[in-house]
């Protein structure tokens, strides 16, 4: 029976899914597109400093090992056989940044997050260096100077760590973005590991033309990037090299399979989401929240906000597509810093259950810009806030308010996203960890009003970085011809309340969005560092305002 079983799988493909929050790895039939077997870690995050984001590359490297392993372990238990895993894909974090020694393969500092503010001085004075009528950068990469791509943080690495600086000169430095760190490491690292990325990664870092598909001289002078230390790049669907497993991993069965396919997280889902076609669309709700609509052929610049960045490129001889990219920085992240920094909840699936005891939020509104305001507005001044708080206010409507807060977020990327393409999109398709959450779903649809879609198999980033790999040339053992797509069970959220009051909580919240503006504003002079009122955490002045209301109920002589 064991033995029908194994034939009846036929041939499966692996996919790492390292994101900013956790490291998963999962094994789907390439037949069926169906998730057979995952393990999933999570990571830790380090906050050194007011705004500074960072990560350890080596215990990303030592998740994929242990997801990989435990994977393979409970595959075994299903008797399912691993050595029919054919390919392996990598999706991964964008814009975070490392930079390693390639003789040694110890990083130099830890992984700068993609979320990490320390690097707005430097966007500031190479701002200033940008023509007015001729802003090259972003009509070459897409994007707009922000602290969020990769290019500010490598410079800030190279001008601030002298172990970077020492590498560099002494020609043992690496640079990559978390895919490019993976590959060199599972492909045997100091041993001959292969230094790529591919081009939706390399569409992030902000040294990369997506026009030509090439590292750009220009844009590296004009950051002082040297030219030596970047990966090669490739298509997202492509034979890179073979898995060269570490001897403490169990898995040895894996050794010697192909690692053939390589997307960001977000074009990942994109094609997960098998938004093939020009117009199609899909938003991710991950630690943040990105919406891509393809674009085609065709670089679409955005008027609105939004990011024009590589969509895909399956397959080294097949064309580019393009997408336009509404970023939010903050989304499953508002759930994870209510549990672990003011231990509302204890885990996160508990926000659906206080949200789901009052139903609404009473009027409180929460802006959780700790990163600034990515899309539409990329206003690197604001800060969280949460305001209409009353003395009736209690964690059950702070938990509300935050559902709420992704959801108004994407409405305005959506918006932003309709008037670019001209075509308002009729439903959203959905996916990514929070699709999970009912009330959230339930919300978005309510707040966009248009319905809200989403597919029975919510793991469409590690799906389309299965694809990419099970398609590609030496590996063939996945089919991207839109008659062999499985067809994917979904299921939809409908708007159940009338599109006045929808426009009513929308307009308040851009009333609450235009408070957190303009926070930072002043440099201390002691440190450099925004100023102590400004720099203050979101935590203290939901303490101030409570301490406030129990004052006032106490002068007023209220039990």
């Amino acid at each position: 029976m064991a033995a029908s079983k194994k034939a009846v799988l036929g041939p499966l493909v692996g996919a790492v899914d390292q994101g900013t929050s956790s490291t998963r790895f999962l094994v789907f039939n390439s037949k069926t597109a169906e998730l057979l077997s995952h393990h999933q870690v999570e990571i830790k995050q380090e906050f050194p400093r007011e705004g500074w984001v960072e990560q350890d590359p080596k215990e990303i490297l030592h998740s994929v090992y242990e997801c990989i392993e435990k994977t393979c372990e409970k595959l075994g238990q299903l008797n399912i056989d691993i050595s029919n895993i054919k390919a392996i894909g990598v999706s991964n974090q964008r814009e975070t940044t490392v930079v390693w020694d390639k003789l040694t393969g110890e990083p130099l500092y830890n992984a700068v997050v993609w979320l990490d503010l320390r690097t707005q001085s430097t966007v500031e004075s190479l701002s200033k260096r940008i023509p007015g009528n001729n802003n090259f950068v972003k009509s070459k990469t897409g994007l707009p100077l922000s602290t969020y791509f990769s290019a500010v943080k490598l410079r800030w690495l190279l001008d601030n760590v002298r172990e970077v600086q020492k590498a560099v000169e002494e020609k043992r430095a690496l640079f990559g973005t978390i895919d490019s760190w993976l590959i060199w490491s599972l492909t045997g690292g100091v041993n001959g590991g292969v230094h790529c990325t591919d081009v939706t990664n390399a569409s992030r870092t902000m040294l990369f033309n997506i026009h030509s598909l090439e590292w750009d001289k220009q844009l590296c002078e004009f950051f002082g990037i040297p030219m030596e230390i970047l990966p090669n790049v490739r298509s997202s669907s492509e034979i890179y090299g073979l898995m060269k497993i570490s001897h403490s991993l169990k898995a040895g069965a894996l050794e010697g399979v192909p690692i053939s396919g390589c997307l960001g997280d977000q074009s990942a889902a994109l094609v997960g989401q098998m938004c093939f076609q020009n117009g199609q669309a899909k938003n991710t709700y991950g630690t943040g929240c990105f919406l891509l609509c393809n674009t085609g052929h065709k670089c679409v610049f955005s008027d609105h906000g939004l990011l024009t960045t590589v969509a895909y490129k399956l397959g080294r001889d097949k064309p580019v597509y393009y997408a336009l990219e509404g970023s939010v920085a903050i989304a499953g992240a508002v759930i994870r810093w209510l549990r672990d920094n003011l231990g509302i909840i204890k885990t996160s699936e508990e926000i659906e259950k206080l949200a789901k005891e009052v139903g609404t939020s009473y009027g409180c509104y929460f802006v959780p810009a700790f990163s600034g305001l990515y899309a539409p507005y990329w206003e690197p001044s604001a800060r969280g806030i949460i305001c209409g708080l009353t003395q009736f206010t209690n964690k059950c409507h702070i938990a509300f308010a935050a559902l709420e807060a992704v959801c108004f977020q994407t409405r305005e990327i959506l918006d932003a996203m309709n008037r670019d393409c001209g075509i308002p999109l009729s439903h959203l398709q959905v996916d990514g960890g929070m699709t999970s959450n009912k009330i959230l779903m339930q919300l978005q649809a309510d707040i966009l009003y248009i319905p809200v879609v989403k597919p029975s198999m919510p793991e469409t980033t590690a799906l389309g970085a299965a694809m990419a790999a099970g398609a590609a040339e030496g590996v063939g053992v996945w089919s991207l011809e839109p008659e062999d797509l499985s067809a994917v069970t979904m299921e939809r959220f409908e708007p159940q309340i009338n599109a006045e009051e929808s426009e009513i909580r929308y307009s308040t919240w851009k009333k609450a969005v235009m408070k957190s503006m303009g926070w930072v504003t002043t440099q201390s002079p002691e440190s450099g560092d925004p100023s102590i009122f400004c720099s203050l955490p979101l935590g203290f002045f939901i303490v101030s305002s409570m301490v406030m209301l129990i004052g006032a109920r106490y002068i007023s002589g209220i039990p």
